[in-house]
């Protein structure tokens, strides 16, 4: 156990001291994005010696709606970042926009989660949480890039092999450790190394997003979501909506996401997003002129796409483990979430000495996993592919839900997942009863999961 550091600041490693610093951990997590600084976070707050590498430097660009639910805010009153400070933009709910339909759905009033969402740019977000597990005791390494995982005779994960982006250090570094957490998004490396596939029987959606100048809707206190878009020219319903969520800065984060169309194939979404705003009122702001910065595009990895979460030393978190929901796309709240029980996971784990118990504990993580959102995620699944990807929210966003404010208050809970459990409020009871009638998913053992797979490079 090391003594937790005073100044954060000193425990972001510079490349040129990496060859003689202690490269050892009992965690190692890749990426720095929130499921792998939450993951840090909270081992450093167990008191677990954890090195936290990533290959950018902050701050830097991430495309995402910077839009946060309650189930995500709830996680970072959990850290305890300070969700007080300037920066942070608060939201009341969500408002749906469907034809000449528009409306305002709060966010529920649950026990668990707060009542309200946030808005903050991925651009200091995450150099926020970054600092916040330095400040626990992580020890940060930025600019390092985790090359492959290392590997002992039995095939099991020690550590990686991650090179730096300074001319000091041209030959890549060993970090050991006998727990990894892959963080490193949807490229998946250190996964792919394993042998550990996606499914290709789940989504993967795409989103593009970009920043525009918008004094009229930067306050707005509500995040706006747009299911009525089509195609470019005339073509059918996109399978995925538009946002526009205030900053609270003078600027708007819009964009769209959209799953592939069953007949129609992937829309061009740059395409889509100019046809759409030039539909949007002029006093809005969101033309050329007022946009800051290009249309950025990526991937989301779906409903737990890839498996098993845990093989050999290595667990998945975040897009790395295909956690961002298919039921709207959002992926902070699931990153944070799953780095969190990840990191409870390896601290009970170390308790153990290397051998059988350390690794049946290792083995509750998929588990754990899986009963939190193993059913939500099956039927998201199933709605992605029986009516997300061939009509987009349309058919759930009709005329019948949108003048019903208990079928809205039903849609807002099962898009966010956001229930109280036990409770006897009518909408949890209906969405709690569903999904235990969901049939729970198996187990998942792919190639890779044991001794057999893609074997890494042994060092």
């Amino acid at each position: 156990m090391r003594e937790q550091p005073t100044d954060p600041a000193t425990t972001d490693t510079d490349a040129r001291e990496a060859s003689r610093t202690d490269t050892d951990a009992q965690v190692i997590v890749v990426g720095a994005g929130p499921a792998g600084s939450s993951a840090a976070y909270h081992l450093a707050r167990a008191g677990v010696d954890v090195i936290l590498l990533e290959k950018a430097r902050f701050p830097r660009e991430k495309v995402c709606g910077d839009g946060l639910t309650p189930r995500a805010v709830h996680q970072l009153i959990r850290m305890g970042v300070d969700i007080t400070a300037p920066g942070w933009t608060r939201s009341r709910g969500m408002c749906w926009v469907a034809g000449k339909h528009r409306v305002h759905i709060e966010w529920p009033a649950l026990g668990r989660y707060p009542d309200f969402g946030l808005s903050r740019s991925r651009h200091d977000f995450d150099d926020i949480l970054a600092r916040h597990a330095v400040a626990a005791g992580a020890r940060l390494y930025s600019g390092w890039k985790a090359e492959r995982p290392l590997t002992d005779r039995a095939g099991r994960v020690t550590g990686v092999a991650a090179s730096s982006d300074s001319p000091d250090v041209p030959e890549p570094v060993d970090f050991r450790a006998p727990v990894v957490i892959a963080a490193d998004g949807a490229s998946a490396r250190l996964a792919l190394a394993l042998g550990l596939e996606r499914d290709p029987r789940r989504q993967i959606a795409t989103a593009a997003r970009r920043y525009y100048r918008s004094p009229e809707r930067s306050r707005e206190e509500y995040l706006e979501l747009w299911a009525d878009l089509r195609f470019p020219d005339g073509g059918p319903y996109l399978p995925g909506y538009g946002w526009i969520f205030p900053m609270g800065d003078g600027r708007v984060n819009v964009g769209l996401g959209a799953l592939p169309h069953r007949r129609h194939g992937k829309a061009d979404l740059r395409a889509t997003l100019d046809q759409w705003l030039a539909r949007t009122p002029q006093e809005w702001g969101l033309r050329e002129e007022n946009a800051e910065g290009p249309v950025r595009s990526a991937a989301l990895p779906l409903g737990f796409n890839r498996h098993p979460l845990y093989a050999r030393g290595l667990l998945l978190v975040g897009d790395s483990g295909g956690m961002v929901s298919p039921w709207n796309g959002e992926g902070i709240a699931q990153a944070m979430e799953a780095g969190e029980v990840a990191a409870e996971t390896a601290a009970l784990a170390l308790a153990h000495a290397q051998g059988p118990r350390r690794e049946q504990v290792l083995r509750g993580y998929p588990v754990e996993m899986n009963r939190r959102w193993g059913r939500y995620y099956r039927l998201g699944n199933t709605a992605a592919d029986l009516v997300f990807s061939r009509s987009g929210f349309q058919p759930v966003l009709n005329r019948y839900v949108m003048g019903s404010p208990f079928l809205l208050d039903l849609l807002a809970r099962l898009l966010t997942d956001l229930t109280d459990k036990p409770s006897r409020d009518v909408a949890d009871h209906v969405l709690n009863t569903a999904f235990r009638l969901v049939p729970a998913p198996g187990p998942s053992r792919r190639r890779g999961a044991g001794r057999g797979g893609a074997p890494a490079r042994k060092r």
